[in-house]
């Protein structure tokens, strides 16, 4: 059988080791402003590389409809976790209403808009409300018209210097304008959408008393409860608004106290967002991280087929999940990544603060694959006992979640040169055959190594190194580490 390497081929820029954290962090503003990349910038080339999950299916769907007046919501709130995929939500909805294609060029949306019995989706105007690039103390110039507020910003992208004559009393004086007003606005520029990212860290910024250009703490609230109430009455708007989900993402008490604010005004509508589930972060990966084509299908069939028929044999010594029917297309759908990588870093990897649940893994992933690719490596599939620790980028990006002092645990017992199970390998050459310890000993690092943060049951898990370096005289110990709970 061959190796994943000659079945599947990574972008180029993974294999140029060309990423960077920011190509997996989307920005909306820069899509807007024209300056993202083409994977980000450009619909047909964002709906390649995007896998449409069961959330953005339906969230789609209900803008589609929306802005063929055909019912849908119309607001839309975002509510996930520090990378959970808000703004590259949010970017989906931007290009599918303001793209310069044929609907028929973004992947997977006609089949999305048949099942829903819609033909087409109008192109629309979208006003772009980037908490983090609008300052409340900052106006903006647009030729000879200054823009203070949130309210006059969102006017000006709608319809210029014409839509913003509709709010300029209010904007000039800070205070948000009427709900009917803000009717108006977007009845005479619908079919249209407004996306609000960061709302939050626009919000909090504002004093607790006091005046800015950008108006008060209160008049920002209240802006934000007449739009959700005037886009109710517009059958063809729709507003999207991204929120984070925990109190630390809102940072300060003033953030806390922002978002809680908003969840009540937001709380009385529907949110349809449903986190990434772990299969569908298989695909997810697998089109942000490798070409779309693999070369041998028959052979990609050949080699999961092999493993679910050797794990099926071993029967009740592995994992019950193992022998169930579905592993098999479980293995499909993630390869070259074996399954097991993609658990262990969704349910536990996940759980630690910090490590976001969709960028996080891209991130990783992108590196093991350079660091594996580079290196020829002749695994058929990228297996737990496959990632590169042996790699400083790799190593670093694992142990930044960790509590201190992995570095040396990583350089003494899993993997490297001068590791106790290099040593244990070069003893024994059944095992430097396969590299058995340094496999065994990343597979028990992947999958213990965030219980040493915080355990589900509330212990810790803590590796250890041998007392004395004449314990590694005896080759048939065990592997130099012990988990004690």
């Amino acid at each position: 059988m061959k190796p994943w390497t000659e079945i599947a081929v990574p972008h180029r820029d993974v294999l140029e080791g060309a990423f960077q954290q920011s190509e997996f962090a989307a920005d909306i503003t820069a899509v807007r402003s024209g300056k993202a990349g083409r994977e980000y910038g450009d619909a047909e080339a964002f709906y390649q590389r995007t896998f449409i999950t069961e959330g953005m299916r339906l969230l789609l769907t209900q803008v589609a409809q929306r802005l063929n007046g055909k019912g849908g919501e119309p607001v839309i709130q975002l509510q996930t976790a520090f990378g959970g995929g808000k703004t590259h939500t949010l970017l989906a909805v931007y290009h599918l209403a303001s793209r310069n294609c044929s609907i028929q060029d973004l992947a997977g949306v006609p089949d999305l808009l048949d099942k829903a019995g819609i033909m087409d989706v109008p192109k629309s105007r979208i006003a772009v409300l980037d908490g983090t690039d609008l300052a409340p103390g900052q106006p903006r110039k647009y030729g000879k018209t200054t823009v203070n507020t949130l309210w006059g910003e969102m006017a000006w992208q709608l319809g210029g210097e014409e839509a913003y004559a509709l709010v300029k009393e209010a904007d000039s004086n800070g205070t948000s304008p009427g709900k009917e007003t803000i009717k108006t606005l977007l009845e005479r520029y619908a079919p249209c959408v407004v996306l609000i990212d960061e709302l939050v860290a626009y919000i909090r910024q504002f004093p607790e008393s006091g005046q800015i250009s950008g108006g008060t703490y209160d008049t920002n609230l209240s802006f934000v409860q007449a739009l959700t109430e005037a886009t109710k009455l517009v059958p063809n708007a729709v507003i999207l608004a991204s929120l984070p989900e925990s109190h630390v993402e809102a940072g300060s008490q003033r953030g806390v106290a922002a978002l809680r604010a908003l969840e009540k005004t937001f709380g009385r509508v529907q949110a349809l967002w449903k986190p990434v589930a772990t299969e569908e972060a298989f695909e997810i990966v697998r089109r942000r991280l490798f070409e779309p084509e693999i070369r041998d299908p028959k052979m990609r069939e050949t080699v999961c087929r092999a493993f679910a028929d050797a794990y099926v044999a071993e029967g009740a010594r592995l994992p019950s999940e193992t022998q169930e029917a579905n592993y098999y297309e479980r293995m499909l759908r993630a390869y070259p990544i074996h399954p097991e990588v993609f658990d262990r870093l969704y349910e536990d990897w996940t759980t630690i603060d910090g490590f976001q649940r969709t960028r996080g893994v891209l991130k990783l992933m992108a590196k093991v694959i350079y660091r594996l690719w580079k290196d020829d490596n002749k695994d058929l599939l990228i297996l737990p006992g496959s990632l590169p620790l042996y790699d400083g980028s790799t190593r670093n990006e694992l142990t930044y979640y960790l509590p201190a002092g992995w570095d040396p645990v990583l350089e003494r017992d899993i993997d490297g040169d001068r590791v106790e199970t290099t040593e244990l390998e070069s003893k024994e050459p059944r095992f430097g055959s396969l590299q058995a310890a340094r496999r065994v000993a990343r597979t028990l690092f992947l999958g213990t190594a965030p219980s040493s943060v915080v355990s589900k049951g509330g212990g810790f898990v803590v590796w250890t190194a041998p007392a004395s370096s004449s314990a590694a005289s005896n080759r048939h110990r065990p592997l130099p580490f012990t988990k004690t709970r």
